[in-house]
């Protein structure tokens, strides 16, 4: 397995990043495909959120699917425990569909009592509506004009350059982020 452990306004300390390795290597056992993962440790400069000071996020490939996960907590470690955590459900819930899916008994799982979070996770997934409209050609910066005068998060338009679909979202740190297809 391929991991790359680096900072975002911070140094990483040797001992930190081995902890880390090892932490994720251990996680990626689930599945063997000897995939990559980015490991991000983010220093958060607010002193009034000493809680969340420490951020990591973990973005890994397994599979064919993306696996991303972030944990925030007081100090680098608490956060990667966290972090880790997340990463080995997430893990664990991809294999989990993968193997329902190839499976032909709809009673047949892999792990034989399910936790209630599964089934809270399961229930809050259902697609409760559906939204229609027809979409004119535009520039991604008419889109995001358009997003903002919705008030959106993002928004799905025809890139008129390209003439693909491409969504438009916010990023966390406040500016725009756009996906095109490959």
């Amino acid at each position: 397995m391929n991991v790359r452990v680096h900072g975002k306004n911070m140094q990483v300390s040797d001992e930190l990043r081995e902890l880390a390795l090892d932490k994720i290597e251990h996680a990626g056992r689930i599945f063997d495909d000897g995939g990559s993962t980015d490991v991000e440790f983010a220093e958060r400069g607010n002193p009034r959120n000493s809680e969340g000071r420490f951020c990591v996020e973990i973005t890994s490939h397994a599979a064919g699917h993306t696996v991303r996960v972030e944990a925030s907590a007081h100090d680098d470690r608490t956060a990667l425990d966290f972090a880790v955590d997340k990463y080995q459900r997430q893990l664990r819930k991809l294999k989990e569909r993968l193997i329902q899916r190839s499976r032909t008994s709809p009673n047949k799982r892999l792990n034989p009592d399910p936790s209630p979070s599964d089934e809270e996770e399961d229930e809050r997934l259902q697609i409760v509506r559906t939204k229609r409209f027809a979409m004119r050609p535009m520039a991604p910066e008419e889109a995001a004009l358009q997003m903002e005068m919705l008030g959106h998060d993002f928004f799905f338009f025809l890139n008129a350059e390209t003439g693909e679909n491409c969504v438009l979202y916010h990023r966390r740190d406040g500016t725009l982020g756009l996906i095109e297809p490959a």
